[in-house]
C-alpha cells in the first residue's frame, strides 16, 4: 500500500543518512520503524479494562492498598 506522510526536514536529512549508511531504500527504513513500534505498542490495547472482570473498581482498589502502607 502507497502512502503519504510529511517529516520534518531534519527527520528527513536523518533519514536519507541513515538508509545511505545502511545501504536501504527509505520505504524499507519506514517499514521497519513501524514494524518496530507497532511491536512495541503490542498488548497495549489488552490492558485497557483488565480490571473490568475482577468486579472490583481500580480506584477503589487502590486507595485500599495504599491505607496498608501506612
Amino acid at each position: 500500500m502507497r502512502m503519504t506522510i510529511s517529516l520534518s526536514d531534519e527527520q528527513a536529512e536523518r533519514l536519507k543518512a541513515l538508509c545511505r549508511d545502511e545501504g536501504i531504500s527509505r520505504a524499507e527504513a519506514v517499514r521497519r520503524a513501524v514494524d518496530r513500534y507497532l511491536e512495541a505498542q503490542r498488548g497495549r490495547e489488552d490492558a485497557f479494562g483488565m480490571w473490568r472482570e475482577r468486579g472490583i473498581e481500580g480506584l477503589a482498589h487502590e486507595r485500599r492498598l495504599r491505607k496498608e502502607w501506612r
